[in-house]
């Protein structure tokens, strides 16, 4: 299971305007992916480690989590996010 990590096209960019925002202060967490969530960084410096890998995105970055991911957030900036599930 690998995150992904990158720049949104225009028509990605436009269409995750859309999605509803979650906003986080400044933390550190576990996550568990029951599904796959793609989002697109507003703002924000977090970096995710998945076992052996570690990812690191910030504003503007795409982001997309597989379902049955387990995860730690550590959010070194408060970040804020469009996110879509499924």
């Amino acid at each position: 299971m690998k995150i992904e990590v990158r720049r949104p096209t225009e028509r990605e960019r436009e269409e995750a305007g859309a999605w509803p925002v979650w906003e986080k202060e400044v933390s550190a967490f576990p996550w568990h992916y029951g599904e796959q969530e793609t989002c697109l960084i507003i703002e924000g410096d977090v970096s995710v480690v998945a076992g052996a890998q570690a990812v690191s995105f910030n504003g503007g970055d795409y982001v997309i989590f597989p379902a049955g991911l387990d995860c730690t957030w550590n959010i070194k900036k408060p970040v804020k996010k469009h996110y879509k599930f499924g």
